[in-house]
């Protein structure tokens, strides 16, 4: 059986667990196995064409599988395959980014975040 570890901010979506054992021949059918026995996980991992997610990184033993054959890569029996949801945006605290820029340091950052969606802009 494959093993595969569910995120914290997902594992509400998956019965509260930290990880679901699936038999599968592939990562893809790995995830279709999780989300058959979880099919709240699916929104959140899948668009509505059915295609995985841009944020949504899937790791088979901390190599990530985009670089490998993507769902298409074979898995075996131990394998341990990692849902990682990609982060980003947030700001940086003015008054902590001067004490920053005071002692040298990120002299270049601006002030607000630079992701295009954030809430600062």
């Amino acid at each position: 059986m494959t093993k595969i570890h569910i995120p914290t901010p997902l594992r509400q979506y998956a019965g509260k667990q930290a990880a679901v054992e699936v038999k599968a021949g592939t990562v893809g059918e790995a995830l279709n196995g999780l989300v058959a026995q979880h099919p709240d996980l699916r929104r959140h991992l899948y668009t509505e064409e059915g295609k995985l997610r841009a944020f949504v990184n899937i790791y088979l033993n901390d190599e990530d599988v985009r670089y490998l054959q993507k769902e298409a890569t074979a898995i075996g029996d131990g394998d341990n395959i990692s849902i990682v949801p990609s982060i980003a945006g947030g700001s940086v605290n003015s008054s902590d980014l001067q004490n920053l820029r005071t002692a040298g340091m990120f002299a270049n950052v601006p002030m607000r975040c630079c992701c295009p969606a954030c809430c600062c802009r």
